[in-house]
This record gives C-alpha cells, sequence and structure tokens, in this order.
C-alpha cells in the first residue's frame, strides 16, 4: 500500500504542474517536439470533437495575437472560455520524463481566459512590464476505466514580468484545490514547492514567448491590422 500512495503522488504531482501550464494563455499553442516530449497531434488524426476544441481555441488565440502585435492602444479586454482534452497516450508520453505511467484515461480541463487589452500591448511596448493577470479556476475531468471521473479543480493568479516584448520572469502563484484526497495531498505538495521555489518559472516563460511569436506567426493573417 505504502509503494501505491508513493507512485500515485508522484504520478499526480507531475500531472497536476502539467494540468496547470497548459491551462494558462500560451498552453493553447502546442508543445515542440523535443526529445520526450509528445508530438502535436495532426489535424487529419483528430476526432470531430478534438477538432471543434482546436477551433474554439483558435479564436482566442487570434484575439490574443492581435493585442500582442498590432498594439492598439484601445484594445479591449479578452474573454474567452478554453476547453483543452489530452488522451490517454499523450498524458502517458508525456510523463515519460518523470518515469511514470497514466494509469486513467482522457483528461479534460476547461477555463475562463481572463486578459486586460491595455497589458498586453504595454507587454509589448514598455521597456519593463508587469502583467498581473486575474485569478484562473480551472476545472478538470479525468477519466476512470471502473469508476466515475475524477473532478480536480484549482485555482491560480499569474503574473509574467516583460522587458522589450520578452517574457522574462513567470509565475503562478497558486490558490484552492478541490480534488479527491489522494490526489489533492499530491497537488498541494506540488503548488507548495512551485510557490516557494517558481520551479515553473523557466517552462512558462518560454511557452509565453512561444506563443508570442512562432505561434501567432500560424494565424497572423487573421489578426494583422485587426
Amino acid at each position: 500500500m505504502s509503494q501505491l500512495i508513493r507512485w500515485t503522488q508522484k504520478s499526480a504531482l507531475v500531472a497536476a504542474l502539467l494540468l496547470a501550464a497548459a491551462a494558462t494563455v500560451p498552453a493553447m499553442a502546442q508543445p515542440k517536439p523535443s526529445g520526450s516530449e509528445v508530438s502535436p497531434l495532426k489535424i487529419v488524426d483528430l476526432t470531430p470533437e478534438e477538432q471543434a476544441e482546436r477551433e474554439a481555441r483558435k479564436a482566442c488565440k487570434v484575439r490574443i495575437c492581435a493585442a500582442f502585435h498590432n498594439r492598439n492602444a484601445e484594445t479591449p479586454d479578452i474573454s474567452c472560455s478554453v476547453l483543452k482534452s489530452w488522451r490517454k497516450e499523450q498524458l502517458t508520453k508525456m510523463l515519460q520524463k518523470a518515469k511514470v505511467s497514466w494509469p486513467w484515461g482522457r483528461v479534460k480541463c476547461t477555463t475562463d481566459v481572463k486578459l486586460k487589452g491595455n497589458a498586453l500591448v504595454r507587454a509589448m511596448t514598455d521597456d519593463r512590464y508587469e502583467a498581473k493577470l486575474d485569478t484562473h479556476k480551472v476545472a478538470c475531468e479525468v477519466e476512470r476505466e471502473k469508476a466515475e471521473p475524477a473532478k480536480i479543480n484549482f485555482e491560480f493568479t499569474p503574473r509574467v514580468t516583460f522587458e522589450k516584448g520578452k517574457a522574462v520572469k513567470a509565475e503562478l502563484h497558486w490558490g484552492k484545490i478541490e480534488a479527491p484526497t489522494l490526489i489533492k495531498g499530491a497537488m498541494w505538495t506540488a503548488t507548495a514547492t512551485d510557490n516557494a521555489f517558481n520551479v515553473l518559472q523557466g517552462t512558462l516563460v518560454a511557452d509565453i514567448n512561444d506563443f508570442i511569436g512562432p505561434r501567432c506567426d500560424e494565424v497572423k493573417a487573421e489578426w494583422t491590422g485587426k
């Protein structure tokens, strides 16, 4: 039993950090394949449900990219609901680095992205600017083969520091967590560690800059001049 508990805590800890990073704004960009990281699914491999999710995220992505790059002082605030699912095989590959497997099924997470338009503009135009985002609430469902889906809810209040249009510092500032007892304990440990030592900073900064650059370029025709 003690081995099972340690294994579950380690798996949940990695999954919690993974899900939190994926819920932030740059997570709408797929990760680049590198080493053991999972490659994004090709459009032809998507189910109709996954394709619908992708299209819904794209609309939000275009609005954020327009704010970053058009730099209109009157850019309105942005609010959109983001839904992201991961298949079991994707999660298994993502967790390979931590040398743990993923024993459950698909994970589906939703969050309402809320961004101040003037903050996105200042992030690109000020020499140095700290963007303090509103508290974001994430709700996830983890499918299980012989049980009801496990529900996980958590909050974080990100802060991102930009210098000359590039992210240089990022903090998640974790808040309340609601989850099954065993998972919640592991998540609390993970989030407390990140709050204290900001272990996700490097990943978040890289993802934000990747989103502003190459990922926004993917939809450039749709945000240019808008």
